[in-house]
């Protein structure tokens, strides 16, 4: 059985790639198996520096795949509420960087993992929508992350009306952070990749938790906890190395070297 999802490990970047173009990359439930699979393989692989989301086609995914819903007798998509979570969850929760290379368009659930991301990457060709309240659905699961990205008013614009909005839009709301030519894609997303694997792993994984969790803090008590906080990095083994390959003018032993 051909896979839908494919791996691939070089220069510290595991790049994993939905591939499953006759239906847009939508998730399915055997998509969502693999690219749980996947995911997991690059969390705990200790190669894998930055994670680099991606997909084959015109289209970088559609959302759920309703055919296989509506094939569904007993309950309609459970196979796929009992796993898209999980790969939210995944995503958001990596230590390691995520970066998502959008080839193409994203619709309603394939937002999801847009939103989940770290980084955000689309052509300027890209379109988006979320088109849940037009098939008389919600943006249910999708709203956990995407609502932790777009601003308020965008929110309540493209949740309620469904609307089309192109790339450029998509930045403005916070949804990608960069859209770029198509011949500028690629690029793009390595400019991105090229400075992430230069991070310390530990202080990558620190400082993606801050960026999330500090803002949500009372201002003097987030002052306490960062304080002792830079008082441990840089008295950490890591924060000693790069201090001291800084001060030798060499790469720490982190950055990959092929």
């Amino acid at each position: 059985m051909t896979s839908l999802v494919h791996k691939e490990l070089a220069g510290g970047v595991a790049t994993i790639t939905l591939d499953s173009p006759p239906n847009r990359n939508a998730l399915s439930v055997r998509l969502l198996g693999e690219l749980s699979d996947h995911l997991r393989w690059a969390l705990a692989e200790p190669a894998a520096r930055v994670i680099v989301l991606t997909a084959t086609g015109h289209v970088f995914c559609s959302g759920a795949d309703l055919k296989e819903q509506r094939a569904s007798q007993d309950r309609p998509g459970a196979p796929v509420t009992a796993s898209f979570p999980e790969v939210l969850e995944l995503i958001w929760e990596s230590p390691k960087p995520v970066v998502c290379r959008l080839n193409g368009t994203a619709r309603a659930g394939g937002l999801g993992l847009v939103a989940a991301c770290d980084f955000a990457i689309a052509p300027l060709t890209a379109s988006f929508a979320f088109t849940e309240v037009r098939l008389g659905v919600a943006p249910a699961m999708i709203a956990v992350p995407v609502l932790r990205r777009l601003t308020a008013r965008a929110a309540a614009e493209y949740f309620l009306t469904g609307e089309t909005f192109d790339a450029a839009r998509a930045v403005e709301i916070g949804l990608l952070s960069r859209a770029v030519p198509p011949e500028e894609l690629d690029a793009a997303v390595a400019h991105y990749v090229d400075l992430l694997v230069k991070g310390g792993p530990e202080a990558l994984a620190i400082t993606k938790r801050l960026v999330k969790e500090v803002p949500g803090m009372p201002f003097g008590d987030g002052l306490r906890r960062m304080t002792e906080l830079s008082a441990e990095r840089f008295t950490s083994e890591e924060g000693q190395e790069g201090i001291a390959a800084f001060m030798a003018k060499r790469p720490p032993k982190w950055v990959p070297q092929d």
